[in-house]
């Protein structure tokens, strides 16, 4: 995987950070497939990563390695500060931290628009970071 040193202005220390729209933990987890069930839960970053399965998908895994950040995914209820302020109270978001530059890169619209395509997040990722620079 790349770093951030290679790009022109990011912070080393720089990271992307994908928040699930469910909480984590075994409860979390019930009550999102639970929802998702009966129609009333939705996280359009989950159907890109995971699609129908508890796993994540193994060409989420492999458009991971070709971001040149590197992005951790985190269910609501296990985001750290930095990440909640943010999302804002948004999700599912992916957000950019770099310090005095911390904003959502993608918004619930744009993970919506990616329709559970890995291929078209990867486009979206490599399109919003560009604009860091």
């Amino acid at each position: 995987m790349s770093t951030a040193s290679h790009i022109p202005d990011i912070p080393e220390a720089a990271r992307l950070v994908g928040v699930y729209n469910a909480n984590g933990g075994v409860l979390g987890e019930m009550s999102y497939v639970i929802g998702k069930l009966r129609g009333t839960a939705h996280c359009s970053l989950c159907d890109i990563s995971h699609g129908r399965s508890v796993r994540e998908r193994k060409d989420w895994t492999n458009a991971l390695d070709q971001l040149p950040l590197p992005l951790e995914t985190v269910h609501l209820n296990e985001m750290d500060p930095a990440t909640a302020r943010a999302a804002g109270g948004n999700s599912p978001v992916v957000v950019y931290l770099g310090g005095d530059r911390d904003r959502i890169l993608l918004t619930p619209a744009d993970l919506d628009s990616c329709a559970g395509r890995v291929d078209r997040f990867l486009e979206l990722m490599t399109d919003r970071l560009a604009g860091i620079r």
